[in-house]
């Protein structure tokens, strides 16, 4: 009998990375980021990413997404090995598997919210797509906004729009760094919890970077970088409260 999808995404290491290495710039100006970096996170686990800043959290978020390709190391998701994907077969494999939140909203600001939600299920050949994104954009509570574009809308909105994209494929991983940065409180609380609502929904892992000891409160691990090391290992959030 198959199991059904979300239930494997609950028995399958959603993350398993191991000695990933990382340095980004030239010449003198290279640096070293990640250093010897191993972690696992079982699937539908919430886990936040923690430490100052230029520990190496979001760019260990980019190694996670496939955004960035380690030095060394290796990088498993969902079962997938990245290193063994070219470009083509990455890009796809991420839009099928990885949603992403960033800051930034990074909507296209020629396009409609519907559209900013469906094209990328219609670039991973998704026939259902424009189905899917008004499901997802209402799921945000954006069913009254489906034409308006980017400029149109206040910024909780366009989050909200960016959330609704992530989640449209379904990933198995969901990946968020500092998604509340640019919104203020209020509007940023109702943000994490549609994100973290619409991830028990989806039974989706979620990684998140975050300053803010109250979402640290909400993840079920919390792991805490410093200068690209991972610092304490995992930690409950009890822990964090405490340190």
């Amino acid at each position: 009998m198959d199991v059904p999808l979300k239930q494997r995404r609950t028995e399958l290491p959603a993350v398993a990375i191991d000695g990933v290495d990382l340095s980004l710039g030239t010449g003198r100006a290279r640096v070293h980021i990640l250093k010897q970096v191993s972690l696992q996170i079982g699937g539908g686990e919430a886990v936040g990413l923690i430490g100052p800043s230029g520990s190496g959290k979001s760019t260990l978020l980019m190694v996670m997404a496939g955004l960035e390709r380690p030095d060394a190391g290796r990088v498993r998701i969902a079962g997938e090995e990245l290193g063994r994907l070219n470009e083509d077969g990455l890009a796809r494999f991420r839009g099928k598997t990885i949603g992403i939140v960033f800051q930034s909203f990074h909507l296209i600001p020629t396009m409609t919210a519907l559209e900013n939600v469906a094209v990328p299920l219609e670039l991973a050949g998704r026939v259902d797509a424009i189905d899917r994104a008004k499901s997802e954009l209402e799921g945000v509570g954006l069913a009254d906004r489906f034409d308006h574009y980017p400029a149109q809308l206040s910024g909780g909105e366009q989050q909200r729009v960016a959330l609704a994209r992530a989640l449209a494929p379904m990933p198995a991983l969901l990946i968020a760094d500092e998604p509340t940065g640019n919104l203020d409180e209020a509007t940023g609380r109702e943000i994490m919890d549609l994100l973290f609502a619409k991830r028990a929904e989806h039974k989706s892992t979620l990684v998140l970077v975050t300053h803010d000891t109250a979402l640290v409160k909400r993840c079920s691990r919390v792991i805490r970088m410093r200068s690209g090391h991972i610092e304490e290992g995992v930690l409950t959030p009890q822990a964090t409260r405490q340190a």
